[in-house]
């Protein structure tokens, strides 16, 4: 049995240049370990082996990648004086990046497809070369592993950098052929690195288990996602890397662990203590980010890590320290209502991340869009893929590049003859090509493919265009119209046009510019304006499914327009009458629901943080703005006995208003607050 994930981690990086001299010289074994303890830290993962390709204990396998500079045996001290306050200590394994492993052995690094070595090149800063899981340096992993298991205790391993390759070095050449892979074709490599890595990852976990049962173990690649349900069975648990201060942004997390969530185990989100990103030396994530980023965690479900990188000589940053212990001694108070939780749903989100490449900051538009509108309006949501399971949820949502093939046809077919509802937008209501109707489930005719394409032949649907050259209108019916002005509403990228089955109940009705944005003609700085001339259906229901023609969500994330938000709002009302949760606070406060079964209670997470643009690179959090006297109605299964602000205990007043829901106002929200909402 593994151990349970620990809550208030560390991952203390510890690249370091062999040129650096008297590594680890000011290194207390004991003053490292009170220094965590001090800052309630349980957790710690310490390095056996960095991207430079140094190894930082006495190693005996490998003495010549022993870090030249470094005179103690780090690694084991750590891990004893950690142990001694009770603290784990998993341990750090580079895998795809090691300096010394490429420039020693240039025939195990990666090639690609026109022969050339991926990565750094000789002459540019960076240990990027990447090495292939392949080639016979994955003995040396192994042989590697079993070195640290033989000498120190292990908690775990974290196994970093692990990246399906398209690789074609003689190795992967020769099993491709083995295996009756077409190398010519990307696709087919693609897939044979995937494959590989998987693999790898099996027998890797395979070997650490049969020398170390009780180790957890992860594989990172600075992002999980779809891809990662496929060999699920290899990790013991996730951690989520997402340094919002760094290339992931802020949204990447809350996509990220929506869908982690789902897959059956534990995880750990991961921010840094760092003002920007990895290796930001001498810098500090403002103390209301690092809270924000921490708690937004706890509210996900997941448990806290915080990501450092230790100094080279050894000693941990005192003020780095002071502001982390200061956010996990509030991380420790929480921690009942944080643990053994299940969050609460209503909706299901299919992510197109299932169906196109996705990385560090590379989530599709539309996912991103999605998450960032149903926040905003305060809808509980898990992310899934087309495997999960969708009867756990009153609507499942398409958002715009969900292709629908008979399998997944038949999953939604079957998910509406249970009572479920379903919103579709742009080409998830299409077959692939988008040239006709996935299904009659989204109560689509025909698709008019004229007017698709631009003066050169490219199909411009789904395309954003800086200057809206291809912009359409909307005009919703009174019955999508709250909250809404009376008049047409700009859809700044082309939708589909459809002609609707009998059955459909028209919503909104498109409407033309007078004409297209081009050297023929144009009108102002941008668009065109609405020529009031109908194109037929923008939103149409059929049953409890409706459906968009335009990509509501892919332009909310590229400009936040508030009138998609409200049409996809008042959509959802129609199927979705009576949400999890409602606020009368500002769209800015965030809402989440998790229940503890086992204690018979709800608990209720409200964020009130404001990332702002302040520079071009970053988003970033300084100030906590508190809110007062905010009104909640939360909607349960089951009678409510009592209603309190935890951790303080205060009671809260609250009184039933009908349909299941209960509600209560919340004098204060200084950044965060949990609400505790016991059930009989």
């Amino acid at each position: 049995m593994k151990d349970t994930l620990r809550t208030r981690q560390i991952h203390l990086d510890f690249h370091t240049h062999g040129d650096i001299p008297d590594v680890a010289a000011r290194f207390d074994p004991k003053e490292f370990a009170l220094t965590l303890s001090e800052a309630h830290v349980n957790s710690i993962t310490c390095f056996a082996r960095c991207h430079h390709g140094w190894i930082y204990y006495d190693t005996k396998a490998f003495p010549e990648r022993h870090h030249p500079h470094l005179r103690r045996n780090l690694l084991p001290e750590q891990i004893e004086e950690c142990h001694a306050r009770g603290i784990r200590v998993p341990i750090y394994v580079t895998v795809q990046w090691d300096a010394f492993t490429a420039n020693e052995h240039p025939e195990w690094r990666v090639v690609d497809a026109d022969g050339r070595l991926e990565g750094t090149s000789p002459y540019e800063p960076g240990f990027y070369g990447s090495l292939c899981i392949n080639s016979p340096y994955k003995d040396m992993l192994k042989e590697h592993v079993r070195e640290i298991v033989s000498m120190m205790p292990v908690d775990g391993f974290f196994f970093d950098i692990m990246m399906p390759k398209d690789c074609s070095c003689r190795w992967c050449r020769a099993a491709m052929k083995a295996q009756g892979v077409n190398p010519y074709s990307v696709e087919e490599r693609s897939g044979f690195g995937l494959a590989s890595l998987n693999s790898f990852k099996r027998d890797m976990s395979e070997y650490v288990c049969s020398l170390t049962p009780s180790a957890t173990i992860f594989y990172n690649a600075g992002h999980i996602g779809t891809r990662h349900r496929a060999a699920a069975d290899a990790y013991t648990h996730f951690e989520l890397e997402t340094l919002p201060s760094g290339e992931w942004g802020y949204l990447h997390f809350p996509v990220t662990a929506r869908y982690a969530r789902t897959l059956g185990k534990e995880y750990l989100g991961q921010t840094g203590k760092f003002h920007t990103s990895w290796g930001d030396f001498h810098s500090y994530k403002n103390e209301a980010a690092l809270a924000y980023e921490c708690f937004r965690m706890l509210a996900l479900g997941a448990k806290c890590l915080v990501g450092d990188q230790l100094h080279p000589d050894g000693r941990l940053d005192a003020e780095a320290y002071r502001r982390i212990g200061g956010v996990y001694a509030e991380v420790e108070r929480k921690e009942p209502w944080c643990v053994d939780v299940e969050p609460v749903a209503d909706i299901g989100v299919l992510t197109p991340e299932e169906f196109a490449v996705a990385g560090v900051g590379k989530l599709p538009r539309a996912i991103k869009g999605a998450t960032e509108m149903l926040e905003e309006l305060a809808q509980q949501f898990d992310i899934l893929d087309s495997k999960g399971d969708f009867l756990k949820y009153k609507v499942i949502v398409l958002p715009d590049r969900i292709p629908v093939a008979a399998e997944l046809a038949g999953k939604l077919e079957a998910y509406l003859a249970q009572g479920g509802a379903v919103l579709a937008s742009f080409g998830s209501g299409l077959t692939a090509d988008m040239s006709g109707p996935a299904h009659p489930l989204f109560g689509i005719k025909t698709v008019d493919t004229a007017g698709s394409r631009d003066l050169d032949g490219r199909d411009i649907r789904g395309v954003y265009f800086e200057r809206h050259n291809y912009a359409e209108y909307v005009r919703p019916s009174p019955s999508l119209r709250a909250g809404l002005p009376d008049a047409d509403l700009v859809m700044y990228i082309k939708g589909t046009g459809i002609t609707a089955l009998p059955k459909a109940e028209v919503l909104a009705e498109k409407h033309s510019s007078y004409f297209d944005r081009d050297y023929r003609h144009f009108c102002s700085h941008r668009q065109t304006p609405s020529s009031g001339t109908a194109l037929g259906p923008a939103v149409i229901q059929t049953g409890k499914v409706v459906y968009f023609v335009h990509p509501v969500f892919e332009q909310y994330q590229m400009s936040a327009p508030r009138w998609c938000k409200q049409l996809v709002a008042n959509a959802l009302a129609r199927l979705l009458p009576h949400p999890r949760v409602t606020h009368d606070g500002p769209t800015t406060l965030r809402l989440a629901l998790n229940a503890q079964r086992g204690r018979s209670r709800l608990v209720l997470h409200c964020l009130h943080y404001i990332p702002e643009r302040r520079c071009e690179a970053l988003d970033v959090i300084e100030d906590v703005i508190p809110l007062s006297n905010v009104g909640i109605r939360v909607r349960t299964d089951t009678p409510v006995t009592e209603v309190r602000l935890v951790p303080a205990g205060a009671p809260l007043a609250h009184q039933p208003l009908g349909d299941g829901y209960v509600g209560f106002l919340v004098p204060s929200i200084q950044g965060h607050q949990m609400i505790e909402i016991d059930l009989s």
